[in-house]
C-alpha cells in the first residue's frame, strides 16, 4: 500500500510494479493524485478518508497490507498505516509530516516492523537510475520558470502539484 501518491508516491508505485509481483493499493486525499496513481500502475486507488482503512481491509479479504509505505507521515496517514498493517507487515514511514506511530505489544498486529528511513544507499540510487533509463520508472513533472517559483511553492503547499515541481532558470 502506498499512502500519498504525489512526488515520491507515484514513483514508489512504479518501483513496486517493476520490482515485485505485489498488488498495489494507493491512497490519497486528492482525486487528481489518485488518477495519477492509476496511470502509473496502482491496481486499486482509495480515497484516504475516515473509511480508507476499512476499504483496504475489504480489498485484502480482511488480512491487511503486507507492506505499507507512508509518503506523508502526518497524524492521519500514520494512523491509517497502522490500521491497515497485516500480521508480519512492514510499515515504512517516508514522509516527514512529524507524526509518530505507536508500536508495542497490543498496539499493532503481531510482528509488524516499523521503520522511518531518510535516505537510501548509493547502490539503491544506481538501481533506481537504471530503472529510469530503461523506461520502467518515470517522474511526472510540472515545470515553472524562475519567475513562477512562488506559484510553484504555493501550489506545492496547497497539495496541487501533480508529481514533482521543477523550476527552470530559463523558463
Amino acid at each position: 500500500m502506498v499512502i500519498g501518491t504525489g512526488g515520491l508516491g507515484h514513483v514508489a508505485i512504479q518501483l513496486l510494479r517493476a520490482l515485485t509481483p505485489a498488488r498495489v493499493v494507493a491512497l490519497d486525499v486528492n482525486v487528481d493524485k489518485l488518477r495519477l496513481a492509476g496511470e502509473v500502475g496502482a491496481h486499486e486507488v482509495v480515497l484516504s478518508d475516515g473509511n480508507a482503512a476499512a476499504a483496504v481491509r475489504a480489498l485484502t479479504g480482511g488480512l491487511g497490507a503486507e507492506a505499507v509505505f507512508d509518503f506523508v507521515g502526518a497524524e492521519p496517514t500514520v494512523r491509517t498505516a497502522g490500521a491497515v498493517a497485516a500480521v508480519e507487515a512492514d510499515v515504512t514511514i517516508v514522509g516527514i509530516g512529524g507524526a509518530a506511530l505507536p508500536v508495542g505489544f497490543g498496539t499493532m498486529p503481531f510482528e509488524v516492523s516499523v521503520t522511518a528511513p531518510y535516505w537510501g544507499s548509493r547502490g539503491e540510487l544506481i538501481e533506481v537510475l537504471d530503472l529510469a533509463r530503461s523506461g520502467a520508472v518515470w517522474v511526472h513533472t510540472e515545470t515553472y520558470s524562475l519567475d513562477e517559483a512562488p506559484l510553484a511553492y504555493e501550489r506545492l503547499h496547497a497539495g496541487k502539484i501533480d508529481g514533482r515541481a521543477v523550476i527552470l532558470p530559463n523558463g
